[in-house]
């Protein structure tokens, strides 16, 4: 259904629960009270040259949050005016990471356009312009992205014409010359000595350009605005480069390319968008935002553009110059390495949508720029988890524990409960035996005061059976602790005689006769200090510990593990299948500790 047609009242004026408040949904407010417009129409517009991060989910939850609380549209817009560094595989994460950031929230407000169209030409006023709207919901036809490529028609003309009304040239000066003619923001620049050519020889050589005539960075279009502006762009910044590279979209047509600034604030006019909100870099952009398009003499109401400030994420880097560094470095696996920030890797790590929308709302939406408390993630994802996950029973480290008073041979089916912050998920079945392992630091010989598990001749409760006694430790010839002797209190169990007997230590367990082997992927931060490119190479601040990989003994249950659930291990943390898993090899990964261990390290060290 296009959503022109759609009828929807905004979710911000009827007072809908968990609606957030910031400056931006007060500016849309202030607008749809004043109906500015007849529909709010936001865009996300990455540029295809990495994968998405923790700060575009950011952005994400923004913009379709706000078409969802507006009864607007979001455009999923590929910025991709750079064939040098952008990818279809960047393209192809994009789409995935944001279909599934919205699924089940706002993705019925996502814009999208059939497969292969263009701008269409239409009259508006007298004047010829062009438009392309959206579509959204179900469709009959394929749909896409918009592609500012898809655009470049359009936005060659537009060029075409700053050029027919003097205020755009040819430059013939190299790159290094450019940066030197514009000056500093304490010194007025310079301008080039080919600022004034005519109009029909900037419109020859600008055709030339087009038609490949001329080398990469042989000549630029530039705008004619003001050197002596105190704004650095807007001292005639650069619309068109040549590169003669073929473009993963557009093909082999081009070989002179916008600039992100020039195709951008074009893109948003051609897709009718209102409300063009970016991160606040760009807010010395916006006066060449503006000057673009009213230099254009456009018939439809103009986009304004917004800016908030960007995440940045302690214990983290957000760059994606830097990811990518450590992507080509092997420093990580890939862009979807469960340590990585981004979407990519948040997901595989097994980072649920909505525990990221929690976050995207409690950290809201300013004009200053900080850094952010990873601990604030962290509690969003423990949340989150904590009211979906099942619980099952894993043992990490196993050290083997014999109950020597339990019947051999003997396997009795206890029974567990599957997630006590929901009832309805029920419970299930796990098997005890005479045989079980338990975590290895749930046993101390010698522990320190308030230790409360099992020490020599020292009792805890086993989780779901008995409480047991610990009466002979062996070890092995090196003097490790190899296997526990215990005594259990038979009654001990629910609904037994001594039920009620109390014991301060409880511990997981898992039969070892019905154990299943699994592959158990520890990860941590990836970085030991909370602003890694603070100074000098952040690859210094590598955490050494950020992966552990163990081979866990899990209850027999998580053989029909899937990987769209999240399970915690109890008293161990929350994981996830990874897609390395295979029926014979069940691979998890940890996505969060049940507890924050970083804060008890800061609070010893403090």
């Amino acid at each position: 259904m296009n959503m022109a047609n759609k009828a929807s009242e905004p979710a911000a004026a009827t007072g809908a629960p968990n609606t957030p408040s910031d400056f931006v949904r007060d500016i849309v407010i202030a607008h749809v009270a004043e109906k500015r417009y007849p529909r709010i129409h936001t865009r996300f517009p990455p540029e295809p040259n990495g994968y998405l991060h923790i700060g575009h989910a950011k952005s994400i939850c923004l913009n379709f949050g706000i078409a969802r609380e507006f009864g607007g549209v979001c455009n999923l817009r590929m910025d991709d005016t750079n064939p040098t560094k952008e990818d279809v595989e960047y393209v192809d994460s994009i789409i995935e990471d944001v279909k599934w950031l919205i699924r089940g929230w706002a993705d019925d407000r996502l814009g999208l356009k059939p497969k292969g169209k263009f701008p269409v030409a239409q009259t508006v006023n007298g004047k010829n312009d062009f438009y392309l709207g959206p579509v959204t919901g179900a469709s009959e036809v394929p749909l896409e992205p918009f592609y500012a490529s898809d655009y470049f028609d359009q936005t060659y003309e537009y060029a075409v014409q700053l050029i027919k009304k003097g205020v755009a040239y040819v430059d013939d000066l190299s790159a290094e010359d450019t940066d030197k003619y514009r000056g500093a923001p304490d010194r007025p620049g310079q301008e080039s000595p080919f600022r004034n050519r005519s109009i029909e020889e900037n419109l020859d050589l600008f055709v030339r350009m087009k038609n490949g005539e001329f080398p990469d960075g042989a000549r630029t279009l530039r705008a004619k605005i003001d050197m002596t502006s105190p704004n650095v762009w807007m001292r005639d910044p650069v619309l068109y480069r040549i590169r003669h590279a073929e473009h993963h979209h557009a093909g082999a047509k081009w070989v002179i390319y916008p600039m992100y600034d020039f195709a951008h604030c074009l893109s948003d006019y051609l897709e009718g968008i209102t409300h063009s909100i970016c991160t606040l870099e760009f807010e010395v952009h916006r006066p060449l935002y503006d000057w673009i398009l009213e230099q254009l003499d456009l018939p439809r109401p103009l986009p304004h553009q917004y800016e908030f400030a960007r995440l940045s994420l302690g214990y983290t880097v957000m760059s994606k110059r830097k990811l990518m560094q450590l992507v080509n470095e092997n420093l990580v696996s890939g862009w979807d390495d469960p340590r990585m920030p981004t979407i990519s890797g948040l997901r595989r790590r097994g980072v649920t949508p909505e525990a990221l929308r929690d976050f995207a709302y409690n950290i809201g939406i300013t004009k200053y720029n900080g850094i952010t408390d990873v601990s604030v993630l962290e509690y969003c994802i423990r949340e989150d988890l904590n009211r979906r996950a099942l619980r099952r029973l894993a043992v990490l480290r196993p050290l083997k524990v014999v109950i020597t008073n339990y019947p051999e041979g003997q396997v009795e089916e206890l029974e567990a409960v599957n997630n006590p912050e929901d009832p309805g998920a029920g419970k299930r079945k796990v098997p005890f035996s005479r045989e079980l392992y338990i975590e290895r630091e749930d046993f101390m010989e010698a522990p320190p005061p308030k230790y409360f598990r099992l020490r020599p001749g020292g009792e805890v409760r086993l989780k779901y059976a008995y409480i047991i006694k610990c009466d002979e430790v062996i070890k092995d010839a090196a003097g490790q602790v190899v296997e526990l002797r215990c005594t259990a209190d038979l009654g001990s169990k629910t609904g037994g005689p001594t039920a009620a007997r109390k014991v301060k230590g409880t511990v997981h367990w898992v039969s070892a006769a019905h154990a299943m082997d699994a592959e158990v992927r520890l990860y941590d931060r990836l970085f030991t200090v909370p602003v890694p490119d603070a100074s000098g190479d952040f690859k210094q601040h590598l955490n050494p510990h950020s992966l552990e990989v163990v081979t866990a003994k899990c209850e027999p249950g998580l053989k029909d593990a899937r990987p769209e659930l999240r399970y915690q291990f109890e008293r161990l943390g929350y994981f996830t299948l990874d897609q390395d898993s295979t029926p014979d090899r069940r691979v998890f990964n940890r996505t969060i500790a049940l507890k924050d261990t970083w804060a008890k390290e800061a609070r010893k060290s403090a």
